[in-house]
């Protein structure tokens, strides 16, 4: 009879070969999707190479950026933004016979150094590393997947073919192939009271109001309060205009990190630096 301890390394080991050898024996290499197949939460429809291009165009992917495609399907995303815009990228896909022709995909294209495909579920696999995030969902699957996008760095781009975020209106859209792409770029989160300063002292307070990328408020400078006009927010990049002394139209822009919002204001000729903490 064998030692203890190389039993249990012997009865490891047959598990080990008997878990490879049914992952071999589910991996088959001639499987190819078919159009309209069922999946997890929705049936698989290839997003059009005309789009493809078009959303990632949108996304203004760069070689510095990581993309993480949702529900990756057949890898075309994914390969595109490492093909064509030199990206690293990642997709997630359910469907285990699905990742592994992606896979196949990915390697046929030359791009197994730039592309990794994981078989995963989208709501529990870790994409918060992402630059850009690329799904082809059902409007209720990016609803549900919207609180864990809001929650990713401002400025983070996310690209959808189709289907929109609800009440979350999109920054851009755009249409290709008969089909149309909705990005939104994340905003940072601002809502709330700053305290600001500017250059020579003087301080304010501002008083922010947020729904998603949609900013409205006050400001109060010298004892006067007003409403903020124009205010727009782009991931972390925020501006405004408001009145000041003798209707003077005075400009901020700036960008908001955390806690900490920093720019200039402009007031005809002057520029002053401005630095603010949300209190």
């Amino acid at each position: 009879m064998l030692p203890l301890s190389r039993r249990v390394t012997f009865a490891l080991l047959s598990a080990f070969l008997v878990m490879g050898c049914a992952s071999t024996q589910a991996t088959d290499p001639n499987y190819k999707p078919s159009r309209g197949q069922g999946g997890k939460d929705v049936i698989w429809i290839p997003t059009p190479p005309e789009l493809v291009e078009k959303m990632l165009t949108m996304a203004k992917v760069t070689p510095q950026d990581k993309v993480f495609d949702l529900g990756a399907g057949d890898g075309i995303i994914a390969i595109a933004a490492a093909q064509k815009f030199k990206a690293n990228a990642v997709g997630i896909e359910f469907n285990p016979s699905m990742a592994d022709f992606a896979r196949r995909k990915v390697a046929e294209a030359g791009m197994q150094d730039k592309v990794r495909i994981i078989t995963g579920d989208i709501f529990k696999e870790d994409f918060s590393s992402a630059n850009v995030v690329t799904l082809y969902l059902l409007p209720e699957l990016n609803l549900r997947l919207r609180p864990t996008i809001l929650q990713m760095k401002p400025g983070t781009r996310v690209v959808a073919h189709a289907f929109n975020m609800g009440d979350w209106q999109a920054d851009e859209t755009a249409s290709a192939a008969g089909a149309t792409a909705y990005m939104w770029i994340v905003p940072a989160p601002v809502q709330g009271s700053w305290s600001v300063s500017f250059d020579g002292g003087k301080t304010a307070r501002l008083n922010l109001e947020q729904t998603f990328q949609n900013v409205g408020g006050t400001i109060t400078l010298d004892g006067r309060t007003q409403q903020i006009l124009g205010a727009s927010l782009r991931g972390e990049d925020l501006s405004f205009q408001f009145r000041g002394g003798a209707q003077a139209v005075s400009s901020f822009k700036g960008k908001v990190n955390g806690n900490r919002l920093s720019g200039t204001l402009t007031t005809e000729y002057l520029v002053q630096t401005v630095d603010g903490n949300r209190l």
